[in-house]
């Protein structure tokens, strides 16, 4: 019996068997932990990435994404496109329309970081995490509507983080933070704009650090991660929040923690790297 074989035998619950999901990064960390996630369930998942070759200091390209994903018990789309880019965009949507018939889920996950304070950010990386993170989650969002709207079940999911204006976070690292907080922004307009038409429009933030690439290349950031949790975690809460009706589930900006209390779980243990559970990094924005 083949993976997908399992995961269309699993008990009758709620899952995204048969759902396609479209997803921007995705090649590595949180992003493909999600993809992974609802591979188990049998569901279609298009990466648009721009690793189609290896990386030298970061692992996975969308292409051992997708053999990753197939091997899970999914159906995998590898796309080689940039999210700032219109044109890739643009066809990395009618290639995922063309090849699963619809669209039904929308992953904005792809994001730059650099938390650096504003004498010190090159703007080069200010455009980089505002094209990115910004203008990324808008156009891949937009360019989805068409097919949301087509779909029995829509729903968007963005990665970020709860729009708290307390003003430290913006004197930590101005730029970053709103880089970020357009994510948000996009996640509180598309709720109100479509929530006539069905489609579910949610963010989703871990709350303490997880262990990703992006982390761990910061300054630190190897000491740092020995205090996360897994990408796992940030997967289980996001196919929680992704298997809910559409109707009553939206503007929402959810923590992983919340998510998996509301639906019964409360060890969270086992999603951390070692460090006891009250010696764990808070994430930031929280």
């Amino acid at each position: 019996m083949t993976a997908r074989d399992e995961a269309r035998e699993s008990p009758a619950a709620p899952t995204l068997d048969g759902r396609t999901i479209i997803m921007s990064g995705g090649s590595r960390g949180i992003g493909l932990a999600i993809a992974l996630r609802a591979a188990r369930d049998g569901a279609n998942v298009a990466i648009m990435a721009k690793t189609g070759e290896p990386h030298p200091k970061l692992q996975g390209t969308v292409y051992t994404a997708a053999d990753q994903i197939e091997a899970a018990g999914g159906y995998a789309l590898p796309l080689v496109g940039d999210v700032r880019n219109d044109d890739d965009v643009r066809a990395a949507v009618d290639a995922t329309v063309h090849a699963f018939g619809g669209i039904d889920i929308v992953v904005n996950n792809a994001s730059a970081i650099d938390l650096s304070k504003t004498p010190d950010v090159d703007m080069k990386r200010y455009d980089l995490m505002a094209d990115i993170n910004v203008r990324g989650t808008f156009m891949l969002s937009k360019f989805c509507l068409d097919a949301l709207r087509r779909s029995g079940n829509p729903h968007i999911l963005t990665l970020s983080p709860p729009l708290n204006l307390e003003p430290r976070w913006a004197g930590t690292h101005l730029a970053y933070t709103m880089a970020k907080y357009g994510m948000s922004m996009t996640t509180l307009g598309l709720a109100e704009e479509l929530k006539e038409d069905g489609i579910a429009v949610n963010s989703l933030w871990p709350a303490t650090l997880i262990d990703t690439a992006a982390i761990r290349n910061l300054p630190g950031g190897t000491t740092m991660v020995q205090a996360a949790r897994s990408p796992e975690i940030v997967a289980d809460a996001a196919h929680a929040v992704l298997v809910r009706p559409s109707r009553g589930c939206t503007g929402n900006f959810y923590t992983d923690e919340e998510v998996l209390r509301e639906e019964g779980v409360t060890d969270l243990a086992r999603y951390s790297l070692g460090a006891p559970e009250d010696q764990l990094v808070p994430d930031i924005f929280l």
